[in-house]
């Protein structure tokens, strides 16, 4: 982590407004601000109105799209956030829910404890910004159980709890007058060395992005670098990187640049997937699967329908409790998949990948035959829905009587969708990143002012509780804007030392660009589009919730040559805004999935096993079962697998990526980074390199407070 600890004098707020200055011979428009924050989301918001809170406030946002991304855009029918008990009679404490969070395995404890310590300041921020979380008549904010929790922390106030916090949020920063630039993607951020930290450490200078809204042929630059002392890095996960997603369209990523600035990565093979509507995107979670509607599959033209489930559930209260249980088990579980309701997400997998079919929802029908005996399921599940008063009818009308807003959904989404009338198209798809970049307690990454919040940064483990990446965001932005405040206040680098930092990276920009648009103009088709699908399908195909050794290193192989080669391979048309921009787009996809491709590999050779949201193919494994005493299916050998039981779960693997010519980082802990698969120190790929450490223990609650009153008095609680 950065060990910069220097205030320096305080910078005074300055105009945002961009000049022009000399960089690698031309004219470009700069923008200051000692503090930079990247991304609009609600964990990019929190940054930027904690900031201005906390008195620091020359402060300037961009976004490649306000109106896009994770937080705004996405949810579920009852979409979490996880925080403290902040209701009842149940026992709970920081330390608790810190060991909680820390129990998900290969999580840092000073980072759990913080995300503990902080939940109840995060969540009441909100509501006193206006988030109508539910409260009792006497105050309490009531809670319930979500996935991985063993108390009643979570809490919503609905499908788009995360919307409704980043619009909260958003007033908050418009009021504050903080200026929000749209259409920027990120190129790449300006770093300088940082002797004070040791060999090879770097700290942050500025930004290069490419303003999407100006043509690239015209008098205007498209560019525009951003100069700073400060950068909140809150781009959202790496969701580019699959087609089979359920991140809402425009949620991109940037986390290619991060690594090829030299921002460490941290559990990286950690994803989330989970059954997902594609058209639209979104989880189909709690209720959707709670009122067990019928799954199907068809051809690729919509034929030849079949109710798939049956061939490998025949038992028909089997089947029907194992739908019903995906509504709180959601996400995919490996631990779920030998006999449990995540059996459910691989058959549709074998569908969708193996046999190239589509799968749908039926709500129509109910499943296997017309009427519905709930007699049949499990007690659990029956209890349930005799609560709900739904133990009959269809599945539509089941939905309607439980949760009618969920039914209301798709008939207000583009493409629009009747679950009275039509079928919902549904696959098992990348949902959040567990890992990412590299963060301690304070959410600094290894590069000195480089701050990853919100899921850029890689603050959780292999299993979270749900909604803690809501809560997350939220701290993260805090700790991050507290130490900004009270340690980083001083001035970015003058005109000269900032023109000297940016020019290479502003120069390998153009030459890309030049490169990319003359391929074009000598009558080469854009490519840019089938660059970006192909490197998603890949991904998709081959580094899913389905994973081998082989599959892992042949999609290494296929995106090694494609990036090693990218700058006589991409052709964009200069005429095109879209074009130029996917240019920069699909070489940050590219980076994250090499890096990532990497990570994978080199899990598999540590010993890594099926763990979490992912199924490692092990030809010595099990394959699932229909239930607990029933012999394994006559299942592809794809899916058999081991478990890994919790073996890794006190180490956690890190990631950097080392440049063509670079040597791997320094580290003073004795445990080197090392490549996973051996290339040449000129490659131009690149080279991705790992280690693997203890994690750190949640720290012992030994303070006294007479003691920590003196110190928050005489230097306050940041180090």
């Amino acid at each position: 982590m950065s060990t910069d600890h220097t205030r320096g004098p305080e910078h005074p707020r300055t105009p945002h407004d961009p000049r022009p200055l000399r960089v690698a011979g031309h004219d470009v428009p700069v923008v200051t601000a000692t503090t930079v924050v990247v991304g609009t989301g609600s964990a990019g918001y929190c940054a930027a109105a904690r900031l201005v809170q906390l008195g620091h406030d020359d402060v300037v946002m961009v976004a490649d799209k306000i109106h896009a991304g994770a937080s705004r855009n996405a949810g579920s029918d009852k979409q979490t956030y996880y925080k403290l008990t902040l209701s009842g009679g149940d026992d709970d404490s920081v330390h608790e829910m810190a060991r909680t969070l820390f129990s998900g395995g290969a999580m840092d404890g000073d980072v759990a404890l913080a995300e503990a310590a902080l939940s109840a300041r995060g969540f009441l921020h909100l509501v006193d910004l206006g988030v109508p979380f539910p409260q009792n008549r006497f105050g309490e904010f009531i809670g319930y159980k979500t996935d991985h929790d063993p108390r009643r922390r979570a809490t919503s106030v609905g499908p788009y709890t995360s919307r409704t916090m980043v619009e909260k949020l958003e007033a908050k920063v418009r009021a504050d007058g903080t200026r929000v630039l749209d259409e920027c993607r990120v190129v790449d951020v300006v770093t300088v060395p940082d002797p004070d930290a040791g060999p090879g450490a770097r700290r942050v200078a500025g930004l290069l992005v490419l303003r999407t809204d100006v043509p690239h042929d015209g008098a205007a630059s498209p560019w525009l670098l951003l100069r700073c002392t400060n950068l909140v890095y809150a781009t959202g996960g790496p969701a580019g990187m699959y087609a089979t997603r359920v991140f809402p369209h425009g949620q991109w990523g940037a986390s290619g640049a991060a690594y090829r600035a030299g921002v460490h990565g941290r559990n990286l093979t950690e994803w989330q997937f989970g059954l997902a509507s594609t058209r639209p995107r979104w989880n189909v979670s709690g209720s959707y699967m709670q009122v067990v509607p019928r799954f199907v599959s068809t051809d690729a033209d919509g034929g030849d329908e079949r109710e798939f489930l049956t061939e490998a559930v025949p038992d028909y209260g089997r089947l029907l409790t194992l739908v019903f249980l995906k509504g709180y088990q959601w996400p995919f579980d490996i631990r779920k998949a030998r006999d449990g309701s995540s059996l459910i997400d691989l058959l549709v997998h074998r569908e969708t990948v193996l046999r190239g079919r589509r799968v749908f929802l039926d709500f129509r029908r109910n499943p296997v035959r017309d009427d519905f005996d709930a007699t049949a399921m499990s007690p659990e599940a029956h209890r349930y829905l005799e609560q709900a008063g739904v133990l009959g009818g269809t599945p539509i009308e089941r939905l309607r009587r439980m949760n009618e807003p969920a039914y209301r959904f798709y008939l207000d989404r583009n493409p629009r969708v009747d679950l009275e009338q039509d079928l919902l198209e549904v696959d098992v798809c990348a949902q959040h990143n567990n890992g990412g970049l590299v963060v301690d307690a304070w959410w600094r990454s290894n590069v000195a002012g480089l701050f990853p919040v919100g899921e850029a940064a890689g603050a959780h483990g292999v299993y979270r509780p749900g909604g803690a990446a809501l809560n997350s965001g939220q701290v993260g932005a805090t700790r991050a804007a507290q130490y900004i405040a009270a340690r980083r206040g001083h001035a970015p680098l003058d005109d000269a030392a900032f023109a000297a930092a940016a020019g290479p990276v502003l120069a390998g920009a153009l030459d890309l660009t030049a490169r990319a648009t003359g391929r074009a103009a000598a009558g080469v088709p854009d490519n840019t589009g089938d660059l970006l699908r192909a490197v998603q399908e890949l991904m998709s195909r081959q580094a899913g919730p389905v994973r081998s050794d082989a599959s892992v290193r042949d999609a290494l192989e296929q995106v090694h040559a494609w990036l090693g080669g990218y700058d006589d391979l991409v052709t964009a048309d200069a005429g095109s805004r879209r074009a130029v921009n996917r240019t920069f787009l699909v070489r940050d996809v590219l980076t994250s999935a090499y890096v990532y491709l990497s990570a994978m590999a080199d899990y598999l050779a540590h010993g890594g096993r099926s763990r979490g949201s992912v199924l490692y193919t092990d030809p010595d494994g099990q394959l699932p079962a229909a239930g607990p005493d029933d012999d394994p299916l006559d299942l592809p050998d794809v899916y058999r697998f081991r478990l890994d039981a919790g073996a890794l779960d006190d180490e956690v693997q890190e990631a950097a990526w080392v440049p063509p010519g670079g040597a791997p980082p320094v580290t003073d802990d004795g445990r080197a980074f090392a490549p996973v698969v051996p290339r040449a120190a000129d490659d131009p790929a690149g080279l991705p390199v790992f280690r693997w450490r203890p994690r750190r223990p949640v720290p012992e609650d030994d303070d006294f407070f007479e003691n920590v009153w003196r110190e928050f008095r005489e230097h306050g609680n940041v180090p």
